[in-house]
Order: C-alpha cells, then structure tokens, then sequence
C-alpha cells in the first residue's frame, strides 16, 4: 500500500499537527477530510523511497541477461551485435 501525505488546508490542529501520512489503498476514495479533526485536507506531493541503486549492465552482462544488442551500423540501420566473451562482466 503506498504511502500518501496530507496537511489541512487552513488553520491547525492539535489532533493531527496539520500534516499527517497515511496509508492507503490505490482502489480507495479522495481523501478529503482529516481522520482526526474532520478538517478539509490536500493532498501533498512527496519525495519517493528508492532502496537500492542499480548500476548500468556492460554489454556482456546484458547479453548474459537475454537482451538483444544492437549495433548502429548508419543512419537508421542496426545489426545484431554478438560480443566476444574475454572475461565474465564485460
């Protein structure tokens, strides 16, 4: 479920500190009350989590994984690109 950020529209709130996250269901309804106050809420744009960074496949390890390489041959004209194998990762 992801996670969605909130904040009342005017005024504060002891209940819910003005800002609030939740989570909720794709599928569910528009938020537009706090569950708290009952005060008009919008939502708020976040940042998003990502855990891991990935780095970019060399040519043999893309190979390795089943894609299919191409090589720019001219304008508009590619050819399969079968790489020779020195040494595993590249």
């Amino acid at each position: 479920m992801p996670l969605y950020e909130y904040e009342i529209c005017n005024g504060d709130c002891k209940a819910c500190g003005g800002r609030f996250t939740l989570h909720r269901p794709l599928t569910a309804a528009e938020l537009t009350q706090c569950p708290a106050c009952r005060k008009p809420v919008r939502k708020l744009i976040s940042a998003f989590f990502t855990p891991k960074t990935y780095r970019p496949f060399s040519i043999g390890q893309a190979n390795d994984a089943g894609f299919t390489i191409l090589k720019k041959e001219s304008k508009g004209e590619y050819s399969v690109h079968k790489p020779k194998r020195n040494a595993p990762g590249t």
